[in-house]
């Protein structure tokens, strides 16, 4: 009844509900070269005297909030003038710069921006513009970070195709998956939901580090990564993706979206792809990669009232299927004859918003709410997993001032509510050793959030929140963000604060399942709890009439507790236990980007991890994570942007493997792998409404040499696919064609 009640109450939320409000000025900024209009991109447009501004997206286009109070808009651009313009009773705007003389030369290239760290948000967070998403093979979210040098995705396994994320030297458990700022993509989702976002419905992404903010919840232990799908209101009429692999994949993606009138909008997002060849290029008898097929659809409407109200409503599903195993494996059943791998999800999703802007323009209301099943049925050899997990959450916030705009607060309630349904049965042909694990998570919460600023010069955000777990009990989340201007090109940040996080062992970690290793619960498992404080400084410098952007960051998690996946004891099972000792992780990172030449975009990134938990009572390396990485990208558009070359070079350090001493000789692995390095590169042409691209990931066709331990005997007691560190498929060339109708 619980479940039926909950499923109800989210989607009457979801019908109601939607999207933040905002009384919002439009404009496009311009300016002339060497006698012909271009878009200046990425200029910075925000209120005099305030915090609160955007940049120009890929068209020099921009939406910016009104403030209460404020009608002068500041615009700058390095190379140009920077200009002040009343916008009294104005709602469009078209922006003309000029040159700053005091410069010998001022060279601007029309280029959309790529990923940038904002210059105007307190919290540091990276920008992940749709054309840096083009610059590879951006099929879905797991693939949108090869050219991130902070992100790192890896394959959690050799057999299930289950990819991890990495934010701060730890694993995506710890950051906290958004989609248009709503939790997601949580519990049975954890393993494989990179990929139910394909990479063509998405208009950015922002990577957050650190804890964020006390609005979105107690999570965020290491930072947070929010997708925004594109909006009705300004995607494409009408979009088409095509793309191939010589592996055997394929895709079609289309988008569309409609004007019904002034106030209502809709958009239509269809993608399907499917792997119509097994490959096993390392010749261990196992497909290298499961044979995938995904069907996902959605659609989302948006009102607005043109009074101060807006809503948006969506649905969202998604039914995939995964085979995997030995080649010789082709069956929608369980088989002692051959090792087989499926997967079979379907995951229903709604999500809603709804706001309003009162009359004094500086308070407004807004709940943002979203609800999913996510159904699984799943086998791994002789094992079974069946499970199904329902999950709501809600957000009421009320914003507004206090005093004057320098002072503002932002105060709420929220709900979250987790129910898991798991069946693991060991052996399908013994009904005896099924275990069932049933679990409901119902957390209310409130918080209040504070932020004070010095136009232009200071900023601090102070918020706390007090959560109500019906199982862990009472938990009290402080967090601190600050941002301060040292000069106008020099931007210190700082944050500090804590989080947790309800682990859900077997949900989370279903991909183990493909191995012979038992695992081991403890009974007591605790919630995990962390501090994560570091600081972030980022000059920018004049060039050669062009900017330099230098970041330098340092970050520390902490643990209080933690749930510890422990390998270590025996080769044989993984342990899972709470956190007896220290665990901790530091990251320290340099990052600088230029434009070289005209059109070429550089940039260079370096990353350092210590990352260390005690296991049974000694402090080690956290295993199959590298002690560092790097990263080179060449980007080059030609003239009027008709060829676009990307390239990317990636450097990934050496680490630690769980030990396998307790294996026969033949089936033990070293306890370090080496350092390796990971080369994409792509191709573009483009022409007035459609471009084509072919590319290549893993130029080098560098493999980690047998992943899978014991392939041979896979129902033998040393079989192991989860010991993975390196790349699992080798060099893989793709292709692809994009045609769209752009809205006016």
């Amino acid at each position: 009844m619980n479940k039926v009640i909950m499923g109800l109450f989210a989607l009457i939320v979801c019908s109601i509900t939607s999207a933040q409000v905002s009384d919002e000025l439009k404009g496009v900024i311009k300016a002339k070269e060497n006698g012909e209009t271009i878009e200046l991109v990425g200029a910075n447009v925000y209120w005099s005297g305030t915090q609160t501004g955007t940049i120009s997206d890929g068209s020099g286009r921009f939406n910016v909030p009104r403030v209460s109070g404020k009608n002068f808009l500041v615009v700058s651009y390095i190379g140009y003038v920077t200009d002040t313009i009343d916008v009294s009773n104005k709602k469009n705007l078209k922006i003309e710069l000029l040159p700053d003389q005091q410069l010998d030369e001022v060279q601007v290239a029309g280029k959309k921006p790529g990923a940038y760290l904002s210059r105007l948000d307190p919290i540091a967070t990276i920008n992940v513009t749709g054309e840096e998403l083009c610059k590879a093979a951006c099929c879905n979210l797991s693939e949108s970070f090869e050219t991130n040098a902070s992100v790192d995705v890896a394959y959690s396994d050799a057999a299930t195709g289950a990819k991890q994320i990495q934010l701060l030297g730890l694993s995506g458990n710890y950051v906290q998956m958004m989609t248009e700022n709503m939790p997601n993509f949580r519990g049975l989702a954890t393993p494989y939901g990179l990929t139910y976002i394909p990479g063509t419905w998405m208009d950015a992404i922002q990577i957050s580090k650190g804890t964020s903010t006390v609005v979105n919840g107690f999570e965020a232990l290491t930072g947070q990564i929010n997708v925004e799908y594109k909006k009705p209101l300004d995607s494409e009429k009408f979009f088409l993706n095509l793309f191939g692999s010589d592996m055997g994949r394929a895709e079609a993606n289309v988008n569309g979206s409609i004007h019904v009138n002034d106030k209502m909008k809709t958009a239509v997002f269809a993608h399907y792809s499917k792997d119509m060849m097994s490959n096993d290029l390392n010749d261990d008898g196992f497909r290298d990669e499961p044979l995938l097929s995904q069907l996902n659809l959605m659609n989302r409407w948006d009102f607005n009232n043109k009074k101060g109200f807006t809503s948006q409503l969506g649905l969202k599903f998604i039914d995939e299927e995964r085979l995997g195993g030995e080649m010789e494996f082709d069956d929608n059943k369980p088989s002692d004859e051959y090792y087989g791998i499926k997967i079979d999800t379907k995951r229903l999703e709604a999500f809603g918003k709804a706001g309003y802007i009162f009359k004094d323009q500086v308070s407004s209301i807004g709940l943002v709410a979203n609800w999913s099943h996510h159904k699984q049925n799943s086998f791994y050899g002789l094992k079974t997993y069946d499970a199904t997990q329902n999950s709501f959450y809600a957000n009421l916030l009320f914003q507004s001032i206090i005093g004057n705009e320098n002072n503002k607060f932002t105060t709420g309630l929220s709900f979250q509510g987790d129910m898991f349904d798991e069946l693991l049965q060991m052996d399908y042909r013994d009904g005896n050793t099924s275990n069932n694990y049933l679990r409901d998570e119902f957390v209310p919460g409130m918080y209040f959030q504070y932020t004070y600023s010095i136009p232009e010069r200071l900023t601090l955000i102070a918020g706390v929140r007090s959560d109500f777990h019906n199982i862990y009990g009472t938990l009290f989340t402080p967090r601190l963000h600050a941002k301060y201007n040292i000069a106008p090109k020099t931007i210190l940040r700082a944050s500090a604060g804590k989080g947790f996080r309800s682990p859900n062992v077997l949900a989370e970690n279903s991909y183990l399942l493909a191995s012979s290793r038992q695992l081991l619960i403890a009974d007591d498992i605790d919630i995990e709890e962390a501090w994560n404080y570091g600081a972030n400084i980022t000059q920018y410098f004049d060039v050669a009439g062009k900017e330099l952007t230098f970041n330098m960051e340092f970050y520390r998690t902490d643990f209080v507790n933690q749930l510890v996946a422990d390998a270590d004891q025996s080769a044989r099972l993984i342990s899972f236990y709470n956190l007896d000792g220290k665990s901790y992780a530091n990251n320290f990172q340099v990052e600088a980007k230029y434009e070289m030449l005209r059109g070429l975009d550089v940039v260079g990134a370096w990353r350092m991890n210590d990352v260390k938990t005690t296991y049974n009572g000694v402090l080690m390396e956290r295993p199959l994570n590298s002690k560092y990485k790097g990263l080179l990208t060449l980007s080059y558009a030609t003239p009027l942007k008709k060829w676009q070359f990307d390239y990317t070079l990636q450097f990934n350090g050496g680490g630690r493997v769980p030990t396998t001493l307790e294996n026969s000789p033949v089936n033990q692995r070293p306890d370090r792998f080496e350092p390796y390095q990971i080369m994409n590169a792509q191709v573009t042409k483009f022409f007035r409404k459609w471009n084509v691209y072919i590319g290549a990931e893993n130029l080098a066709d560098f493999k980690q040499p047998n992943p899978i331990i014991a392939g041979d005997d896979p129902f033998g007691s040393e079989f192991d696919s989860s010991l993975t560190w390196g790349p699992v498929l080798g060099r893989r060339i793709y292709f692809g064609l994009r045609y769209f109708i752009d809205r006016e």
